[in-house]
């Protein structure tokens, strides 16, 4: 299985299951439906077919999100493509299979969103294996599920009638249907869900997609050629590929191909797209609610909720409940989608809620914003072994440090000392320095600023190990 590069898009513009940010929180980051997060689990589904670190295509805000989560599932090396715009799928593979044929080599590409459930994983790699060999012989497959019921949330693929299983030809691509005419898909058969996964030879796409779209094809190598270096991160001209066309890889190749191929799989397969459709995957109490957190359900019955902090539900039924620490919803089952009406009217208020986590992710670490007003606000800052923030001052706050958890190497000025638990000092408005973490275990502490302006902006680089300016 040497010759298999495996795909991550973490970056797209898919479903945010997240309550109200269609932003900061892709579903791909959050442990949903297990202990792992959905991109880790992706991952390590697959890892066992693969003969190296996957190439991931993220958001260049979820860079270092990416890069944590799989650093704590093993994987070294991968190579992280960043798209500093989003331009759907098509562009976004070109950008990894450039990546994959860079060292001169030229191998199958397994492509995958990473926010999908598989509940098993055994029979999809044994899936990948059946399509390795029309994929090395050329063609473009993808994976169609085998549907359960007339879902009209999917796109289908109609494929040729087949005397045995296996792989086959895609006779059509299909637009997610009205509810009859998706059962009239399942009564006549050949009607498989569109799973958006995919296996190729990373020339033979290229191939393809400059066929049909050779402006996007040049568009996205001029960004990969202009791309900066740093580390495991490969970030794409922002002009090349802001320049690119936007479309799908189903738009752009594979309803145009001939070399369009599918495999039928009945793999426990769930796109997650909703928060009602997490439900269904989850596992239920003998009411029918599922639960992630601390939660306490009363006489409710086929609910599900997300919380941080205790949530009951008493006398409800067929309710999403998700609390986080930057908001709550609340919704019927079967209208839980309409939170997209909530995020257009936070977007027309120019709401934060709308583009902003209240947890944000650095390469050091994180912070968390606990509480703030006019003239403070304190922060909860985690510090990862060896992680080291950039030597630094501020013009208009001071701030002061006290150590939770860990130890703390703090340079102020021309002084260098180290903290631990229940230990505080102050950082002088204006004072040069840097926050460290010499230990092997997580640095947590208190920071609460104070000054007349408290934006992120506020800060003097004079060194920094990450490269930031």
């Amino acid at each position: 299985m040497s010759n298999l590069q495996v795909v991550l898009l973490s970056g797209g513009s898919g479903t945010r299951l997240w309550p109200l940010s269609r932003k900061a929180y892709p579903k791909q980051f959050l442990a949903l439906a297990g202990e792992a997060t959905m991109l880790q689990d992706t991952w390590q589904r697959v890892a066992p077919l693969a003969g190296s670190a996957p190439i991931v295509v993220a958001n260049e805000e979820h860079r270092f999100l990416a890069a944590e989560q799989l650093r704590l599932v093993g994987v070294e090396g991968a190579a992280i493509v960043l798209e500093p715009v989003g331009r759907n799928t098509a562009p976004a593979i070109a950008a990894a299979a450039l990546q994959a044929v860079a060292d001169g080599g030229d191998p199958l590409l397994l492509v995958l969103p990473s926010d999908h459930v598989v509940r098993n994983p055994g029979a999809f790699q044994a899936a990948v294996r059946e399509a390795m060999p029309a994929a090395e012989a050329g063609a473009l497959v993808t994976f169609g599920i085998v549907p359960e019921a007339p879902e009209t949330g999917f796109g289908y693929i109609q494929a040729e009638a087949a005397p045995a299983a296996g792989v086959r030809d895609v006779l059509r691509f299909v637009e997610k249907p009205d509810a009859q005419t998706a059962r009239g898909y399942l009564e006549e058969g050949g009607y498989y869900w569109n799973s958006g996964m995919f296996l190729f030879r990373a020339t033979r796409y290229l191939e393809e997609l400059e066929k049909f779209q050779p402006e996007m094809v040049a568009a996205v190598r001029k960004a990969f050629e202009g791309a900066a270096r740093d580390g495991d991160f490969i970030r794409l001209d922002r002009d090349a590929f802001a320049a690119s066309p936007a479309d799908s890889i189903d738009y752009a190749v594979m309803e145009k191909t001939a070399g369009a191929r599918v495999l039928p799989v009945d793999i426990g397969w769930n796109d997650v797209g909703s928060w009602s459709a997490l439900w269904e995957v989850s596992e239920q109490d003998g009411d029918g609610n599922a639960y992630h957190g601390d939660v306490i359900a009363v006489d409710s019955r086929n609910s599900y909720a997300y919380s941080r902090r205790l949530v009951a539900m008493v006398g409800v039924d067929d309710l999403v409940v998700v609390e986080t620490d930057d908001a709550v919803l609340v919704a019927h089952k079967d209208k839980v989608q309409q939170v997209k009406d909530v995020v257009a009217r936070l977007q027309a208020g120019d709401r934060s809620h709308a583009v902003l986590h209240r947890e944000v992710h650095r390469p050091w670490g994180s912070y968390d914003s606990i509480d703030q007003d006019d003239g403070f606000q304190v922060k909860r800052i985690k510090v990862k072994p060896g992680g080291r923030l950039s030597l630094q001052s501020h013009r208009h706050r001071a701030e002061h440090w006290i150590v939770v958890r860990g130890t703390a190497r703090v340079t102020r000025d021309n002084d260098v000392f180290e903290l631990h638990a229940n230990q505080s000092t102050y950082i002088p408005l204006g004072a040069k320095h840097r926050l460290e973490n010499p230990g092997t275990d997580m640095l947590e502490l208190i920071e609460v600023q104070s000054g007349d302006y408290l934006g992120e902006d506020d800060i003097v680089r004079y060194e920094d190990v990450y490269g930031r300016s």
